[in-house]
């Protein structure tokens, strides 16, 4: 959800001008403040006591609207994943002013200096996010996970859990995590490389002041421990899709691959980086090999990232297997249900089929409503995304008009052509005829101006 940090604020007065732009939500009106503080007082009195169970949660340090909590266990020659996840359902009910609002947002919206919350932080920072503070109700998904990482769901509970302690990715050591955790990362692995998944998941951009003024845009790669845990709401929202697929009901997540063109395209952008891409190689077995740690295999991903379609959402259709190309798989969300409003609806669905009991019908009937709103928030937060990135590049080319930079032509557009700069994560359009894909030029710098998120090349 996060492309970009800004720990400087260098992109402050920007970003300012952005939540404006974009309408970003800035606080919640006072009846939804006011229904989520008696929300919030609300006493569960339909979970079991799991209490005794040794759940930790791991997240960046600085996260305090936790989603996941999670505990392993050997079952035999399987492993037992119990992933305890924040019980939204409990606190919001439907139609009230908290579910009103949640519907309009429809997700979190992250900026590099802030995020705007789906629901009150009352909720979503303290009563209904699983902090080590106290006793929180969840819905614990237990998970069976074979030698081979096969995933099955075996049950679904309303329970009360105590967090043992808020792990940090940034500090996280292997004592500190249940003892089954790194061969159950390992069967994840396994699992995800027999399906054939090509997932990309590109670093994270930071601005930093350089000494002379000016500013760059650095990777920061994934730690291990971020991409382990991963893997949790991976084998927890592949087993929950299956269970609802099996059951004729659901909302999955869908998304299929780049077609022919932007693969071709991606195939420039890889040269105008330097990067050896061998002809026979297709695309998902190419992305494989990138290292994020490397800066132009990085500024790739990106791109592979922005060449996707896109995935949406679908509800349950008679004779049609949902399908996520990037997982290759049938996937569902159902782990994020504090920033995502489609999950808090995916697990009531769960909790009923797992339970033997009927799916609401104000579910059913929100899942075929959500497709449409949750369309329009990831519509609403990559333009955000996007926005808070060109800021980003303006601001690291700023100072530098006049200096001359290679590029290749990576697609035409009807005012000219789209060029990836060689070397540099940046990516523009640029205003001249002729050129065709695969072209290298010299492009001088006219204007880079942060105040509009604007970069301006001509030919040199």
């Amino acid at each position: 959800m996060k492309a970009l940090i800004d720990r400087s604020k260098i992109l402050s007065a920007g970003l300012t001008a952005i939540r404006s732009e974009f309408h970003v939500p800035d606080g919640f009106p006072q009846e939804v403040l006011a229904a989520a503080e008696t929300a919030a007082r609300r006493i569960p009195d339909r979970h079991a006591d799991r209490t005794a169970m040794p759940f930790v949660t791991l997240d960046p340090a600085t996260s305090t609207d936790l989603d996941q909590a999670f505990s392993i266990e050997p079952s035999g020659c399987d492993l037992l994943l119990h992933y305890a996840i924040a019980d939204v359902a409990w606190f919001v009910e439907d139609g009230d002013a908290v579910d009103l609002e949640a519907w309009n947002r429809g997700e979190t919206l992250y900026l590099p200096d802030g995020r705007a919350g789906l629901y009150p932080p009352i909720l979503s920072e303290g009563a209904a996010s699983l902090l080590p503070e106290g006793p929180r109700p969840a819905v614990i998904f237990t998970v069976r996970i074979a030698g081979d990482g096969a995933v099955r769901l075996d049950g679904a509970e309303r329970a009360i859990i105590r967090s043992r302690a808020k792990l940090a990715y940034e500090s996280v050591q292997p004592a500190d995590l249940p003892a089954g955790f790194g061969e159950f990362a390992r069967r994840m692995a396994a699992n995800e490389q027999r399906r054939g998944a090509s997932r990309v998941d590109p670093p994270e951009q930071e601005v930093e002041a350089r000494g002379d003024g000016t500013f760059q845009l650095s990777f920061r790669p994934k730690l291990q421990s971020e991409v382990q845990n991963a893997a949790l709401s991976l084998a927890a929202n592949m087993a929950v899709a299956d269970a609802m697929l099996a059951h004729h009901t659901g909302l999955f997540r869908v998304m299929s691959g780049p077609d022919a063109g932007k693969v071709d395209r991606l195939r420039i952008a890889a040269r105008a980086l330097g990067l050896d891409w061998p002809a026979a190689t297709g695309l998902r077995d190419y992305q494989k090999t990138l290292d994020p740690a490397d800066p132009k295999q990085a500024a790739l991903m990106l791109e592979i990232r922005r060449a996707s379609p896109g995935a949406s959402y679908q509800p349950y259709q008679d004779g049609v297997v949902p399908w996520h190309e990037a997982m290759a798989a049938t996937y569902a969300h159902a782990t994020a249900p504090l920033r995502r409003l489609a999950d808090r609806y995916v697990v009531r669905c769960t909790l009923a089929i797992a339970n033997g009991q009927p799916v609401p019908q104000a579910v059913t009937d929100a899942f075929a409503k959500l497709p449409k709103v949750m369309g329009r928030a990831d519509g609403h937060a990559s333009q955000i995304s996007r926005a808070a990135i060109d800021l980003a590049e303006a601001a690291m080319l700023a100072g530098r008009e006049s200096e001359v930079f290679a590029a290749t032509v990576t697609d035409l557009t009807d005012h000219g052509v789209r060029v990836q700069l060689a070397g540099l994560p940046v990516v523009a359009n640029v205003d001249v005829s002729g050129p065709a894909r695969g072209a290298e030029l010299r492009l001088k710098l006219v204007l880079a101006d942060p105040n509009q998120r604007r970069i301006v090349f001509a030919p040199a």
